[in-house]
């Protein structure tokens, strides 16, 4: 059956068509024509979403590891890096959401039309291999924060992450605002949990601001850590998925009313993703408030964090760990999973049912439980694999963004365009070093 643009939403994880939640795109529409009168805050709320699912991508346990080793190892001196990975995400997570809102179509689309058909294939290859990383660290936290919290083996984690998340998945089918709700409200928990973690460790704000902003590294051990950080912050699936949650979510007609809409989705990104820069600012001081300023810089895993934490801090700053651990891998391996129906949907016009997925990228994870490898380094370097496939991601939206036969009106500035292209290029640079650093 065949509706009509303005009347459809797309379920990305079962890759069906169903009606939206009629109430929030007739209000969005109402204050995007002036036909509502409402406070800014207010006026905002019918836009929120779509970033706040794709944030979840930023704060999953892969950032966990990585910023729990880096303020161990190094302090608060990699700070800067965490602040500017995401200020890179908001540019780049920005020009994902305008590519889906204005063409109609989502990244992954884009490629299939626009490359040949081996380069289609290879991309998508290689973005099957980037889910692939991304599920081993989201299934590896949340068996890890099942482990913690209640003390059931990883194994047996695992399974209950995956059923938990087709769970999750299911709420899909009553409309997109639902499912919007539960994955904002978890990434509200994992904010509150570390709110309450910084309170309790007491950092030394001075250091904080220091390098914050100014930056700074101490070897290759820093650098490989800094890559993994980035990598765990600008992750390629939420680009792809990105674009693909904004492609029908709200359809308009006109400039005047697609710049408003543009608009307010950039304020989405701002709040959802500077929520996102909070939490893994606040992951990286915990690590070096509680540990290294105490001389445990030897700290190198997650679990290790969760046994020190209790005699420095507490039985509730444990809790709290475990808490935000757990939400964090639930709710980024649900998104994980829409994000690798819309990349196979999108390359290859090709879809499997959604537990055939769930049960093949959960098979990484349940290999490294099963040979007994340790989880936290594990972790690392799944995040050091996703900095691989970034460039495959943001030049594409480079390109494509910047095309006025795609963008019409809505094509980047020149200043957006340059900004694009030096991140990609940082990227690619500090792969390349890493890959001589690993090989050599």
């Amino acid at each position: 059956m065949i509706f009509p643009v303005s009347h459809l939403y797309y379920n990305y994880s079962m890759n069906v068509r169903i009606s939206p939640d009629s109430a929030t795109v007739e209000r969005a529409k109402g204050i995007l024509q002036g036909k509502q009168r409402t406070n800014f805050f207010s006026s905002l709320m019918p836009f929120l979403g779509p970033a706040f699912i794709a944030s979840v991508a930023y704060v999953d346990p892969g950032n966990f590891a990585t910023n729990i080793q880096g303020g161990a190892r190094f302090g608060y001196m990699l700070l800067w890096v965490v602040i500017a990975s995401n200020l890179m995400a908001m540019l780049i997570q920005t020009l994902s959401a305008k590519l889906g809102l204005v063409t109609g179509l989502n990244l992954a689309e884009h490629c299939r039309n626009n490359f040949p058909k081996r380069i289609v294939i290879g991309m998508w290859l290689l973005m099957e291999v980037v889910a692939m990383a991304t599920d081993l660290a989201e299934f590896l936290g949340a068996a890890l924060g099942f482990n913690l919290l209640l003390g059931v083996p990883l194994l047996a984690g695992a399974l209950l992450t995956a059923i938990s998340t087709l769970i999750i998945l299911g709420l899909e089918r009553y409309g997109f605002r639902r499912l919007e709700a539960v994955i904002t409200s978890m990434v509200g928990v994992i904010a509150v949990c570390y709110i309450i973690e910084t309170v309790i460790d007491r950092p030394a704000w001075g250091k904080i601001m220091y390098h914050s902003i100014v930056p700074q590294l101490a070897g290759t051990e820093s650098l490989l850590l800094a890559s993994g950080i980035l990598g765990a912050t600008v992750m390629p699936h939420a680009i792809f998925l990105h674009s693909a949650l904004t492609q029908g979510r709200i359809v308009v007609r006109g400039r005047r009313q697609l710049t408003s809409l543009y608009h307010y989705e950039i304020a989405d990104v701002v709040i959802a993703m500077g929520i996102a820069s909070f939490i893994n600012a606040a992951m990286l001081i915990m690590a070096a408030a509680t540990f290294y300023e105490k001389g445990l810089s030897h700290i190198a895993t997650i679990e290790e964090a969760h046994r020190t934490l209790e005699p420095l801090l507490g039985s509730g700053a444990k809790w709290f760990f475990s808490i935000s651990l757990l939400v964090s891998g639930l709710s980024s391996a649900t998104v994980g999973t829409s994000a690798g129906q819309v990349i196979m949907q999108g390359f290859i016009q090709r879809r499997v049912p959604v537990w055939l997925r769930r049960l093949v990228t959960m098979l990484p994870a349940l290999v490294v439980i099963g040979a007994g490898l340790d989880p936290t380094r594990t972790l690392v370097m799944s995040q050091v694999v996703l900095s691989f496939g970034l460039p495959f991601a943001i030049i594409p939206l480079a390109m494509f963004t910047r095309r006025k036969d795609i963008m019409g009106e809505m094509v980047n500035k020149q200043i957006t365009t340059i900004l694009t292209g030096v991140i990609a290029t940082l990227i690619i640079a500090l792969n390349i070093y890493l890959l001589y650093d690993t090989l050599f």
